[in-house]
């Protein structure tokens, strides 16, 4: 379905012509008589003259002078981002025949197509020029003909994972004791165990390589209770090298385990929607010019850009069957191309190098569900970030 063509970086509103003295400071603060007369105290709002080569008017791009692409065109340089991506330590815990039962759930939890679609490599360049055109305030990537973004539909239809369902919720963070007090409960570890390392990731997270240590040799002669942990440990372990991986690049939130205390449930849960709002967070902080790494789940990022520009970056896998997540149609690849020359080929983006309906094949097997065009917010936990696909779907 194609976007709509509204780019985000102009506006025809009228707008106050800047003074020398603001067009010296570029910010200034100026006093707002208050709207409602019962209202005595002093209001400010901030003034914005528009940034070069950006908005024009930014009453929506409000945070843009802090954005990667105001830096850069300022003179400003950064070097492609370090990726997480956690491809490859998904086939150090395999479940075999010997780990039937935890498979067994697994396949219920809707999860287990992440295990076979994930991307073992990742383009640095390739994504770090498009994080470069993400918008935090539209949650859009602006491209020189209009917004284009990810979309629920995306989601279900290159991961497999379902979108319906309950939204991932945790009423507050972490305490230290609440985090010991999960790994004892859910996992069977001792508080010593727990406490060190908790220590050892110095923030309410355990090591990936913790839980594979600890859990990756239980088999279906060990006791229930040695496989219900084992299996909590697992999903644990998938999540966290997937839709919820992080820039710590080694760890996994303990707070996530909460979503396993009753193992029933686990396929209750709207994964598709908290892994969006996930990436979504994870693209908005990437902007920012002194951060450095990129997390989120980047097979997701990754395919969304074969899928709909499959002229300029793609590779196809010949063997690919139409029942199988769409992650899997692509050979990812890293693009030779250097960072500034992926920059200059989407500065050259037309919509005619972009496929539009990229799942036109895919609908028998996997049909467009009607939940794509909610708009409002989705959440994973306390990130909550807005969704209106409307800005692109038609």
């Amino acid at each position: 379905m194609p976007p709509c063509t509204r780019g985000g970086y102009t506006s025809n509103a009228p707008r106050r012509r800047p003074t020398g003295s603001e067009r010296r400071r570029r910010v200034q603060l100026r006093e707002v008589k208050p709207e409602h007369p019962q209202h005595d105290r002093d209001e400010t709002e901030e003034v914005f003259e528009g940034a070069p080569g950006g908005p024009i008017d930014r009453c929506i791009l409000r945070s843009f002078h802090k954005h990667v692409a105001a830096k850069i065109w300022l003179g400003e340089d950064r070097a492609p981002l370090k990726l997480v991506n956690h491809g490859a330590k998904l086939q150090l815990w395999e479940l075999d025949a010997e780990r039937s039962c935890i498979s067994e759930t697994v396949q219920r939890s809707g999860l287990a197509s992440l295990i076979s679609c994930s991307h073992r490599v990742a383009s640095r360049p390739m994504l770090s020029a498009f994080c470069e055109r993400w918008q935090p305030e539209t949650t859009t990537f602006h491209l020189p003909f209009g917004e284009m973004t990810i979309t629920l539909d995306d989601v279900a239809s290159i991961l497999h994972i379902p979108i319906t369902r309950s939204m991932i919720s945790f009423s507050q963070p972490l305490r230290v004791d609440d985090v010991n007090a999960l790994l004892v409960e859910l996992l069977g570890t001792t508080d010593v165990k727990a406490s060190r390392e908790m220590e050892q990731c110095r923030s309410p997270s355990v090591r990936l390589l913790w839980l594979r240590e600890n859990f990756s040799t239980i088999t279906d002669v060990s006791s229930n209770d040695d496989i219900e942990f084992a299996t909590r440990a697992f999903l644990l372990h998938l999540v966290g090298c997937t839709l919820f991986a992080d820039k710590s690049a080694t760890s996994v939130g303990v707070v996530y385990l909460e979503l396993f205390r009753d193992l029933s449930m686990v396929g209750s849960y709207a994964w598709g929607a908290a892994c969006l709002a996930f990436m979504y967070r994870q693209l908005t902080t990437a902007t920012r010019f002194e951060v450095r790494q990129l997390g989120g789940y980047l097979t997701l990022l990754q395919a969304w850009i074969y899928e709909h520009f499959p002229e300029m970056f793609s590779s196809l896998d010949l063997s690919y069957i139409e029942s199988r997540p769409r992650a899997l149609r692509w050979r990812p690849h890293v693009i030779p191309d250097s960072l500034q020359s992926l920059r200059e080929r989407l500065d050259r983006l037309q919509s005619s190098n972009v496929c539009w309906e990229p799942y036109v094949d895919h609908r028998a097997e996997h049909p467009f569900l009607d939940i794509a065009w909610f708009s409002g917010c989705i959440k994973c936990g306390l990130v909550v970030e807005p969704y209106h696909p409307k800005r692109v779907l038609r």
